[in-house]
């Protein structure tokens, strides 16, 4: 005898939708934590090891920012968008001056700066209450919840980090070896 279907109530639709926010929002989470400190960061500081100070800082042209820029601004756009959008944190970004800059800041000195800034994001975002997902900041002027800022960030810093290792490549002329193709599956190198 096939038993009655039960009509949700209001608080059990509720709880299932925490539950559904929660079930997303966890691994939705760890996976832009994961692209941020343990692909895109390793892979900008395998191109900072390899390049000299002067590498980092040259311009292709006027109009093309360098790589030292380029770090410059990812360190910026995390902190604004994520420890300060997202974590309460003091807003003190001063966004021109990430392209302005063209005295040389050495490779040690910014990869700690990057290092620190990546590690400050994922220091929020492994606290972050995935009830709050979609809770809303003002950011750079523009209204959005913290899934955006987290999504926009994640995608910001994998643009960039693309951008900087095409400059590397065209600097070294030759193959930075992120990956291990001999076995015909591709093996994270970094």
């Amino acid at each position: 005898m096939p038993v009655p279907a039960t009509q949700p109530t209001e608080n059990s639709a509720a709880s299932t939708d925490l539950q559904d926010n929660q079930a997303i929002a966890g691994p939705f989470v760890a996976q832009a934590v994961d692209f941020l400190a343990r692909q895109y960061l390793p892979k900008i500081e395998h191109c900072l090891a390899g390049l000299s100070d002067e590498q980092i800082w040259s311009r292709p042209n006027q109009a093309s920012n360098s790589i030292g820029n380029l770090v410059l601004h990812l360190c910026g756009n995390a902190r604004q968008w994520i420890v300060a959008g997202v974590g309460g944190a003091p807003d003190t970004r001063t966004r021109d001056a990430e392209f302005s800059q063209t005295q040389t800041i050495p490779k040690n000195e910014l990869g700690a700066l990057l290092r620190s800034t990546v590690a400050q994001v994922e220091a929020v975002l492994s606290t972050l209450d995935p009830d709050l997902l979609l809770e809303p900041r003002l950011i750079q002027g523009v209204q959005v919840n913290v899934l955006q800022a987290v999504f926009h960030v994640t995608e910001h810093f994998s643009m960039h980090t693309g951008q900087i290792v095409l400059l590397t490549k065209l600097l070294r002329n030759k193959d930075l070896g992120f990956y291990d193709f001999s076995t015909g599956v591709p093996v994270h190198r970094w």
